[in-house]
């Protein structure tokens, strides 16, 4: 009976597989192999892949059937093109072309179906990208390199004058003459950023590479080094794994931008060189169990070189859903616009520059556009003008038209916001672990769901809502935030802000002008090591209410812990709340009246 139950149990699991790529009535299948795509032959798929995309272009509505098993996509013959991309744009001097291993382009209806096939790539490369398209799926598929462009050490021991390590089989080195360096397929590391994984605590942490730069490298077999120098000063245990990265951006995991309706589902990214998934100027995201993390076995710990949901001036809705993060040098999710600074004005024409060097080069603004002239000190707006014409002048300026003359206020002091896109987001039933920054950067005017989700040890805030137009220049205000029933694990134990931070960078303050609004907090669980739960300046409308707070024993005994900290805030309610700790915990609250702000807050000791 065990034995005829198995079997049903196989089959219904292989016809779920089965049904799963079935094409839509009416859709036709394209199946790479007929373009010389094959599982396992590790040959070079990109031509095949090309061929088969572009027949697929030609026919809305059809679906591109990978064959399943393993390819290999080198950069020789697969898709280029010039691209200029949000935060990972750097130095004019190196080119700009980035090699594609699926570029879709000017695509309407079209469905990736992986068949669970596994895309290896070689050298830096782009996994996928979607320019000016509409009605995209991408599934079933996972993304992997076969040399990670991040480096990994594990300790093995550590002594005084000696520390003993074990590389990952897929970090490549060399050593000469007793100096270490890592090396990859077309491409050397130049320097040295580091992240420390400790498996015990799982917490990630900055760290230093250069004692081992200053040391003696000594292969006692392949794979094991002992790296011999000072290192009475160390802080590493055995276990932990160093992993070794160059800073420098130059390119994506995969890219959107200019499209629409695009959906991921059943991704695995494996490992994403650059940031992660950037969707840019692109309207209606969603990614459904998209998983950044290391192939199981793999022995690695990092997926992503930087962030690893990025999205830069989209609009309609982003949604991410049931979704797994764990394993990325810097946030898990970013959503912002981007601030442009005011340089000339002249009648009704205006000329922008791009600020931040890692980003410039595409269109931050089109014809019809609504923006607001934002002054950069106080994050608020002047006013607000409608766009006739928008072009790009060079990389780094646009010139723009407004409809109306010119207020006498518009100097070349502002800024300007997008606000025409700025999207919706709903994040739900979602795992976001294993960083040493943060889980959720939140920047959008427009309505915003963050939802059942799992925050587990991210090093920095679990959620920050910032804005700023003087460093980053990534915009903007939020108006309308609900954070409910999300649980909050042993977070912030980088900066001391394990909960909610929401820090504008505005310098300076207006009375009674804030710069966010309508943030609501409840029914979320925080598990805290560190005392500071809520972080809040300038928010008109700030609710923290019916959240449970659970704190480790040694913050318990702790005296006159700061776990909420409030500036410059009005119409402030806090209430419903319940801590563990044994006395009454200090919120401190500067530049808010007491009429602003109605504060309850239940001490349950046990």
């Amino acid at each position: 009976m065990y034995k005829t139950m198995r079997l049903k149990c196989l089959f219904i699991a292989a016809s779920l597989q089965v049904m799963a790529i079935i094409p839509a009535f009416g859709q036709e299948i394209i199946r790479a192999a007929n373009y010389g795509v094959h599982a396992n032959s590790f040959e070079n798929a990109a031509p095949g892949i090309r061929k088969a995309i572009d027949a697929c272009s030609r026919k809305p509505g059809s679906v591109l059937l990978l064959p399943g098993g393993r390819i290999d996509i080198w950069p020789e013959d697969c898709a280029r093109r010039e691209l200029f991309i949000s935060n990972c744009t750097e130095n004019d001097t190196i080119s700009k072309v980035k090699h594609i291993a699926f570029l879709l382009e000017n695509c309407n209806d079209l469905t990736i179906e992986g068949n669970n096939t596994e895309i290896i790539l070689h050298g830096k490369m782009i996994s996928l990208a979607i320019i000016n398209c509409s009605n995209i799926k991408v599934r079933h598929i996972s993304f992997d390199y076969e040399r990670p462009t991040i480096s990994e050490l594990t300790v093995k021991s550590v002594t005084a004058d000696a520390i003993e390590t074990v590389i990952n089989p897929n970090s490549k080195y060399n050593i000469d003459k007793g100096q270490i360096s890592f090396y990859g397929e077309g491409w050397k590391i130049n320097a040295f950023h580091t992240v420390v994984f400790d498996p015990v605590s799982g917490m990630m942490r900055y760290g230093s590479f250069q004692p081992f730069l200053q040391s003696k490298a000594i292969e006692q077999s392949p794979f094991n080094v002992r790296f011999e120098g000072d290192f009475k000063g160390s802080t590493l245990h055995p276990g932990d794994v160093i992993t070794v990265r160059d800073p420098y951006r130059d390119n994506c995991g995969a890219f959107i931008h200019l499209s629409k309706d695009v959906q991921l589902e059943d991704l695995k990214m494996y490992f994403m060189h650059g940031l992660g998934i950037v969707s840019q100027f692109s309207q209606n995201i969603s990614l459904y169990k998209v998983i950044v993390a290391p192939k199981k076995n793999s022995g690695r710990v990092i997926a992503s070189f930087a962030d690893c949901f990025h999205f830069s001036g989209c609009r309609g809705l982003i949604k991410i859903d049931s979704c797994f993060t764990s394993g990325a040098h810097d946030d898990a999710v970013n959503i912002h616009g981007t601030h442009l600074q005011i340089i000339a004005v002249s009648s009704r024409k205006i000329k922008v520059r791009f600020m931040h060097p890692q980003t410039y080069g595409f269109k931050a603004f089109f014809a019809g556009d609504s923006i607001a002239f934002v002054n950069p000190k106080t994050l608020l707006p002047l006013g607000y003008a409608k766009l006739t014409m928008a072009k790009l002048i060079n990389r780094r300026e646009m010139e723009i038209k407004v409809d109306k003359p010119l207020p006498a206020f518009v100097t070349d002091s502002l800024c300007i916001e997008n606000l025409t896109w700025t999207p919706e987001v709903l994040i739900q039933n979602s795992h976001f672990e294993r960083t040493n920054t943060r889980g959720l950067l939140l920047t959008t005017r427009r309505k915003v769901i963050v939802e059942n989700n799992v925050f587990y040890k991210t090093g920095m805030s679990p959620i920050l809502i910032a804005d700023d137009a003087l460093s980053w220049f990534e915009s903007g205000s939020v108006h309308d935030v609900t954070i409910r029933n999300n649980t909050f694990d042993e977070c912030g134990y980088n900066d001391g802000r394990g909960g909610i931070v929401i820090d504008p960078d505005n310098h300076e303050l207006l009375p009674g002008k804030m710069v966010h609004s309508n943030i609501r907090i409840n029914h979320n669980v925080f598990k805290m090591i560190n005392p500071s739960v809520l972080n809040a300046r300038s928010v008109d409308g700030l609710e923290f209410t019916s959240n449970h707070i659970v704190y480790a024993d040694l913050i318990k005994t702790e005296k006159n812990k700061v776990i909420i900290d409030l500036a410059d805030c009005k119409n402030v309610l806090i209430e419903k709340n319940d801590t563990d700790l044994a006395e009454s915990p200090v919120i401190n609250t500067k530049g808010i009246a007491k009429s602003a702000i109605k504060i309850d807050l239940k001490v349950n000791p046990k």
